[in-house]
């Protein structure tokens, strides 16, 4: 598998690694079923976060049948002052059950406030400079949903590596991820199927990996038989063709920039409605003319969209500002 350099961290990682949002879905079991198979396919990197619930135990736990030194290990919490930040690490070491971390990025940096909370003196980026100097993580790096928080970081030249959504729909970060190569800045590439909005994943990391903008991209993985479909693509690249460039116009124009990711920030729902899976269920009908295998499962639900209150809590969640009230009423007129 293609390995690249992730920027001035030195680091050499594979092409593709492995987005550590989906295995909480799993059984403990499965999930180092899924890591096993990484380190069959040679994929080195294992991105996971301190929110991703179980995720960083499951991991932990696959650690000790893999050998931690065939992977390199990020992670990533919002913690934006000194702290929260420190207390973050502890934790994720303790759950990781190692003795350091690759790297440890500041998770979801969105607003202005919380940018000048982590530069501060007592900010996130002074805790994790110590655990640096102490051998508890070795490089830091950023993640957000915010274009404007990316080139901000960039601008103040304090981290090794960003993480922001790119795939074939996505594409506001061209321009900061080409920032990031000339400022030797390792970029992963998170969303690359865009949530799982992308069902053509072979056309999806084929396009990423031709795009010569991203270091790693890091496509979430939740079975055996995934990781070995995705690393089939990487271990298999070939030049983008014709036939290609109109499979991804054709995706373009189908899904726009209006669609869930499925990232869960909208989570909890007060009415206990599983907002991701019902835009997923749509999405089903609507684009992929599979109205009645998705009815099949949405009639199974024991919440559906029409028990939402329009309390708008889930709108001030979203990292993509979607107006989630307005289209849980698409998703009941889809399903009438």
């Amino acid at each position: 598998m293609n390995k690249n350099i992730l920027g001035k961290t030195g680091l050499e990682v594979t092409c593709l690694g492995f987005g550590g949002i989906p295995i909480q879905r799993l059984t403990e079991q499965d999930a180092i079923d899924v890591i096993k198979e990484l380190k069959n396919q040679g994929i080195n990197f294992i991105d996971t976060a301190i929110g991703y619930t179980v995720s960083e135990g499951y991991i932990g736990k696959a650690l000790k049948e893999v050998e931690r030194e065939n992977f390199y290990i990020a992670t990533k919490a919002m913690g934006y002052t000194y702290d929260t930040m420190k207390a973050f690490i502890e934790q994720s070491l303790k759950q990781l059950d190692v003795d350091y971390i690759d790297l440890y990025q500041i998770h979801n940096v969105s607003k202005q406030e919380q940018f000048d909370n982590v530069i501060s003196e007592n900010g996130a980026f002074r805790a994790l400079q110590e655990a640096k100097e102490k051998g508890l993580i070795k490089h830091i790096g950023i993640t957000s949903h915010n274009i404007s928080m990316i080139e901000k970081f960039l601008e103040f030249d304090i981290v090794e590596t960003v993480q922001f959504p790119f795939n074939i729909v996505e594409q506001q970060a061209v321009e900061v991820f080409k920032k990031a190569k000339e400022k030797n800045v390792g970029v992963l590439a998170m969303k690359p199927l865009a949530g799982g909005a992308i069902q053509d994943g072979e056309i999806a990391l084929k396009y990423i990996f031709n795009s010569g903008l991203v270091t790693v991209a890091i496509p979430g993985m939740d079975s055996v038989e995934q990781v070995k479909r995705n690393a089939s693509v990487a271990n298999n690249l070939t030049a983008l063709t014709e036939e290609d460039n109109n499979k991804i116009e054709s995706i373009r124009k189908v899904l726009g920039n209006d669609f869930c990711r499925r990232c869960g920030y909208c989570l909890p729902c007060p009415q206990k409605i599983d907002i991701p899976s019902m835009f997923l269920f749509e999405g089903y009908v609507t684009r992929y003319n599979l109205k009645d295998w998705a009815k099949g499962r949405y009639d199974t639900l024991a919440v559906k969209p029409d028990s939402c209150v329009k309390c708008g809590l889930c709108e001030t969640k979203c990292p993509y500002n979607l107006p989630i009230r307005k289209k849980l009423e698409d998703v009941i007129k889809a399903f009438e």
